[in-house]
């Protein structure tokens, strides 16, 4: 696993010492004045690799909400995940078959918090290529998290198999009657429409992350 850097063990005590102080986690600005760390986008940048080597959980939906998940010095638990390729998150790319799904390298793998898997079975990962889901925070180069599945929720980004075309493309997945829309999440972008039987669900994304380094 990586080590952590100098300033992320720096955040991380700074964050338990304020929770025991204070009973609530700090801002971001707090962090940064605390640390001695030159910008707000800085602090994020390493919250980041905090939270995805499972030292911390955060809920960006809520401010000050950092929960930390282990103290003391102790190493993360984390779960390997098989990197089983690449999907295009723009035009759909060729992949030689369906088997690619099926066939990969276990020991290419990603390590991922606990949390982010929950007690999902079949769980892979797949390398983003292309931006056309950018506005669902899914970027170009991302690895995003997939649970292996054949079904599919109308509004779900899905890893989608076009048979007929023999490519894979990943998009929010909506049924129209006979129809299936294969809607980018960037408004530059058009769906893909293709009549239902031409598509295959192969999974669901479940989380998203950005590797640094």
């Amino acid at each position: 696993m990586k080590e952590l850097s100098a300033k992320q063990r720096r955040i991380l005590v700074y964050i338990r010492d304020f929770i025991n102080e204070h009973d609530y986690p700090p801002s971001i600005r707090q962090i940064q004045e605390a640390c001695d760390i030159s910008s707000t986008s800085v602090v994020d940048y390493n919250l980041r690799i905090l939270e995805r080597l499972g030292y911390i959980r955060r809920d960006r939906e809520v401010s000050r909400a950092i929960e930390l998940l282990l103290a003391g010095g102790r190493h993360p638990r984390v779960v390997p995940v098989p990197i089983i390729g690449a999907i295009a998150a723009g035009q759909p790319i060729p992949v030689p078959s369906p088997d690619t799904w099926r066939s990969f390298d276990r020991e290419e793998t990603i390590e991922v918090s606990p949390e982010m898997i929950g007690h999902r079975e079949q769980v892979y990962a797949l390398r983003v290529k292309g931006s056309s889901m950018t506005d669902a925070l899914v970027n170009d180069g991302d690895i995003v998290l997939m649970q292996a599945t054949s079904t599919a929720r109308d509004g779900e980004m899905v890893a989608a198999w076009l048979k007929r075309e023999q490519e894979a493309t990943l998009k929010k997945f909506y049924r129209e009657g006979q129809r299936v829309r294969l809607q980018p999440a960037n408004e530059a972008m058009e769906p893909i429409y293709t009549e239902a039987g031409n598509v295959e669900v192969q999974g669901r994304v479940i989380g998203a992350i950005r590797p640094f380094g």
